[in-house]
């Protein structure tokens, strides 16, 4: 199916209709690769989330009552549907964030995935029993849905990350409102009409409201809404879940990350430096689980050979736009994204960093392109070793030794995640038992975790107890209840 060129105003999604949002304002939203208009987002207002709300609690006593392996088979018809139409969402993805299109496939592929995991809720939500726990008594823990649920999703996975809430959420038997990004949401757009497709949820069920602040605002203050999905910046996750708790909501409110990846003397080069760069620069580092920091383990020889096998390969990367067969490089979401990430080499440079490979390239026509950048810095809490920037800059760091790598790596508020290349179990042992990081890598260089796992930050990576994926996702839409009998 091609992309459509027309300039809408997309619309909401809700009780099982397309509607027009009440807001009336609304803001572009950009191809980043060539800057011409796409669409329309508008910016919908309270009124329009107590529309998302009406519809979802009207929907979710009904929903709840349908047999486990029935929602579950519901889930499977999105599943089959979205794989159908899997290389139209990731073009959708290419077109609207503007990552390549491999790296638009793999993330649609991993969102499926999410729907596949979601598909066993008759197994995960089973409770538990003991009898005799007195004489003539017994108790059991039962599984039930929070009720009325609301994911915040960003721009930089705008199909995989709605589809970690999505399939959980409903597959337990709640209702659930889904808020994209404002940047690129034309693919949740995309998904949530191939949900309607299938017939197999119910009006209400699934529900899409577009906006920005005022939005959020209106999904984090609602009485009627259980439970808060969010990923974004730290910043914003901090926020998200102090409001969400002062309005009694359940909350998992995933942050950001600056992530460290270790090279140690014995490390493989020719194997670690594609993941490497891979990690760094790939979808031009906008991935909460890009590896930032480039940590060199060992003498200034081998510190050196590290640095220059990185420079000679990175400077051979190709950066474009992101449907471009030989693009390495996509281009950042926004002018605005490119720009901060470009002050910020500036910024260490004027402070005495080296910027040994320049990817400042001016941000091309739309203003957009930033090329892969590695720069030396010589200060250990500066911005490029401690700060999210969220572009394909990668800060070059060097260790002594493993115990001064780890302690460098631990020095972060954030805990995401991070990788060791090495070919020493004893290395390993010693990376895994004291990094501070919920998701580590073994010469790997993005540790993405399987649906099956949780998605499981650390620190300022995360605020909340309960993370995205895995067994932590049917915790977190699932109430528990203890019943104790005599008969």
């Amino acid at each position: 199916m091609a992309i459509s060129t027309e300039k809408e105003t997309l619309r909401n999604y809700i009780g099982g209709k397309w509607v027009e949002a009440a807001g009336t304002e609304t803001l572009p939203d950009i191809d980043p690769a060539t800057g011409d208009l796409a669409a329309e987002v508008p910016l919908s207002n309270r009124s329009d989330i107590d529309a998302a709300v009406a519809a979802a609690s009207a929907a979710k006593e009904e929903w709840r009552a349908v047999p486990p392996q029935q929602r579950a088979r519901s889930v499977m018809a999105l599943r089959e549907i979205l794989t159908e139409h899997r290389e139209e969402i990731a073009a959708l993805v290419t077109a609207d964030m503007g990552k390549t299109l491999p790296d638009a496939s793999a993330e649609v592929q991993r969102g499926i995935e999410s729907v596949e995991a979601a598909t066993a809720i008759p197994h995960l939500m089973k409770g538990e029993n003991l009898e005799g726990i007195a004489s003539g008594m017994d108790v059991e823990m039962v599984r039930q849905p929070v009720g009325v649920v609301a994911a915040i999703t960003p721009f930089n996975f705008p199909a995989m990350i709605p589809l970690w809430f999505l399939p959980f959420a409903v597959a337990c038997g709640n209702s659930f409102i889904l808020k994209p990004s404002e940047r690129d949401p034309r693919p949740a757009v995309r998904i949530f009409e191939l949900a309607a497709e299938t017939g197999a949820f119910p009006e209400g069920v699934l529900n899409l409201v577009h906006g920005a602040r005022e939005a959020v605002e209106g999904i984090l203050e609602h009485p009627g809404i259980d439970a808060i999905s969010f990923v974004g910046q730290a910043s914003t996750a901090r926020i998200v879940a102090t409001r969400s708790a002062e309005s009694g909501k359940r909350v998992q409110a995933l942050g950001g990350a600056k992530n460290s990846l270790i090279v140690m003397p014995d490390a493989d080069l020719d194997k670690s430096v594609p993941a490497i760069l891979s990690s760094s620069f790939g979808a031009a580092g906008q991935r909460c689980l890009a590896g930032s920091v480039l940590v060199a383990v060992g003498d200034k020889a081998r510190q050196d050979e590290v640095r220059d096998a990185l420079v000679e390969a990175a400077s051979e990367l190709v950066t474009g736009p992101g449907d471009g067969a030989d693009t390495d490089v996509c281009p950042m979401v926004a002018p605005d994204s490119r720009q901060r990430a470009e002050d910020a080499v500036t910024a260490a440079e004027k402070a005495g960093d080296e910027v040994v490979l320049d990817g400042r390239l001016g941000g091309g026509d739309p203003g957009t392109f930033l090329g892969p950048t590695i720069v030396e810095t010589s200060d250990p809490e500066g911005q490029l070793a401690r700060e999210e920037l969220f572009g394909p800059v990668l800060a070059f760091w060097r260790a002594d030794d493993l115990d001064e790598a780890i302690e460098f790596s631990n020095g972060s508020r954030y805990g995401n995640a991070g990788s060791i290349f090495t070919e020493s179990g004893e290395a390993v042992r010693q990376y895994r038992y004291g990094i501070e990081a919920g998701m580590l890598g073994v010469n790997i260089g993005v540790p993405a975790p399987v649906a099956w796992f949780p998605f499981s930050g650390w620190k300022d990576s995360i605020d909340g107890d309960l993370h995205a994926n895995g067994h932590d996702a049917v915790e977190f839409y699932t109430r528990k209840k203890v019943v104790t009998s005599r008969w």
